[in-house]
């Protein structure tokens, strides 16, 4: 087992923590790039919604972000059985949702039902299910339970993380009724909303801000310190800056470069952890009759891969705060990245000749033709609320063009882009980022198996429809219930050297997590998994200056 164990992350150059004592009262402001597509914790898979949404639930146990070790939550306490396989919990006594209703074991089963619904397609699903055998759960007391795993899973404790508690008195008609994918909308009226996190939801104003309020019921006495919390949607980072430097913001989440300098030159200081967990990647589309017939060949894929100038990507987008990746494990990530191995970083020819061995040619104006014979070309989408996405997706079209491709980068509305990628998909390829919630490989399961909800090539595949998915499947199912670290770390690095081989994705830069508070920030402690900054929420206060 490996809970005790922790990543060796780069040196972390933090902001001097305050010594004041905390105090109540205030409202912390937040910048947010996007805005949320959902109150809904159960089907929320973009970064805004879950960004607002783990203010305000709580997990049954949770991982601290500063130590990485799993710590009780609303369970005040678990034993394990000798082989791994069961679970008791014991649920804090006297704990109330926000809306006063007393929080039991009978709601704790309904969340895990909800979640292993297959009609629900929770991105959760993928971690509570093995082999269609889901984790059974069975009330033992009003604050006791027992879950039963179908087989021993590694790291079994970090299963409870990050999933939300659910208000069974408020959810179930509908879940019964088939309609709980469609409740906890952006228009569901905040009394509806019973949470056990620190934060209850107060109002939401489309295109400007959601604003979170103390939970009075939150089960930590004494906590939040802070009145509440406001999220403003300020996709523009020069808008950012401008609101933080003249005092209207008090954190900025992840600051990019161009941000990291102009804040320097004020004499702003920031903190910058090093390479974070996330991976930024391009995906091509292979869903059967969706994506362009080209993408299914792996020596295309791969050609792509070896054109792409990642560490000219990390220069020019991030100004050297930025790490090259060829699969989706950081370097920061060191329980679980494999020894690095030479790997082709812009290198044309090789491309070329890659393409040329697979029987590619190209036309006499040297464009790279497909196979009806007329020039190649295809659209890669990225957020138009990320300047530096924008930034790596057209340092991409230019490698690409050096092949004969021609790619077009075209900007969308993060949520329009969502749409499009996880449900219409309508799309051929896009930049996107992914992890950094966990150092551990399984809650990524719906990611890497084939029926996955995030398995963004192709997802939600009743079975896997090519060989080399079936063996990912395989691989990653077995390490899940692998315990010793070491052979599980050997089947993991099996399953990464497929994703390196098939080049489903395109990995790019681990991006560094930068970060900067306004120095009125008390408990204010950075991490490098997500949240980075607000992690620890109940934790944050606002000095009187």
């Amino acid at each position: 087992m490996i809970f005790g164990r922790t990543i060796a992350l780069c040196a972390v150059s933090l902001v001097p923590l305050m010594a004041a004592e905390p105090v109540t009262g205030g409202i912390l402001r937040v910048a947010q790039r996007a805005e949320p597509r959902t109150f809904n914790p159960v089907v929320a898979i973009d970064a805004p919604s879950r960004d607002v949404l783990r203010r305000m639930h709580a997990d049954l146990i949770t991982i601290d972000r500063s130590t990485l070790r799993a710590v009780p939550a609303l369970a005040e306490s678990w034993t394990q059985s000798r082989d791994g396989k069961i679970f008791r919990i014991r649920l804090r006594p006297d704990v109330r949702f926000s809306d006063g209703h007393a929080f039991t074991a009978e709601d704790v089963a309904f969340t895990f039902a909800v979640h292993q619904d297959a009609a629900m397609a929770s991105p959760q699903r993928d971690l509570l299910v093995f082999e269609d055998k889901p984790i059974a759960v069975r009330v033992k007391g009003p604050l006791e339970l027992e879950f039963e795993l179908p087989r021993p899973y590694a790291a079994a404790e970090r299963l409870f993380d990050s999933i939300a508690m659910l208000p069974r008195h408020q959810l179930e008609s509908a879940w019964k009724a088939g309609k709980l994918r469609q409740a906890w909308t952006l228009n569901t009226p905040p009394e509806e909303m019973a949470v056990l996190g620190p934060f209850r939801l107060k109002r939401y104003k489309p295109g400007e801000s959601v604003l979170l309020e103390r939970n009075p019921y939150f089960w930590q006495r004494g906590r939040p310190y802070l009145d509440g919390i406001e999220f403003r949607f300020l996709p523009d980072e020069d808008t950012q800056l401008a609101q933080f430097v003249s005092g209207h913001l008090d954190i900025l989440n992840r600051l990019q470069p161009r941000a990291v300098q102009y804040l320097e030159s004020r004499q702003v200081a920031v903190s910058d952890l090093g390479p974070s967990l996330e991976y930024n990647f391009v995906c091509f589309n292979l869903t059967p009759g969706k994506g362009k017939p080209m993408f299914q060949n792996v020596a295309f894929r791969r050609a792509l891969s070896e054109a792409v100038d990642r560490r000219g990507m990390a220069r020019v987008a991030y100004q050297e705060r930025a790490a090259p990746i060829w699969n989706p494990v950081s370097p920061a990530n060191t329980l679980w990245s494999m020894v690095p191995q030479a790997k082709p970083n812009h290198d044309v020819a090789l491309a070329r000749k890659t393409l040329e061995k697979a029987g590619f040619r190209w036309d006499a104006q040297g464009r790279l033709l497909d196979e009806k014979g007329q020039p190649f070309g295809f659209s890669l989408l990225v957020s138009a609320s990320s300047a530096e996405r924008i930034q790596m997706a057209n340092v991409v079209a230019a490698d690409w063009k050096e092949l004969g491709l021609a790619v077009r980068v075209t900007t969308l509305e993060f949520r329009s882009l969502l749409e499009r990628v996880t449900n219409t998909r309508e799309f051929d390829t896009v930049l996107l980022g992914l992890g950094g919630g966990d150092a551990d490989p399984n809650p990524e399961m719906n990611v890497w198996l084939s029926s996955g909800s995030m398995h963004l090539w192709d997802p939600n595949q009743r079975q896997a429809r090519t060989k080399w998915e079936g063996e990912l499947d395989q691989l990653m199912r077995q390490q899940m219930v692998t315990v010793d670290y070491g052979q599980r770390r050997a089947v993991y690095h099996r399953a990464l050297r497929i994703i390196e081989r098939e080049q489903p994705m395109i990995f790019l830069v681990s991006p560094h997590v930068v970060t900067a508070q306004s120095g009125r920030v008390g408990g204010f402690q950075p991490a490098a998994l997500d949240h980075y900054t607000l992690w620890n929420a109940a934790e944050l206060f606002l000095v009187r200056q």
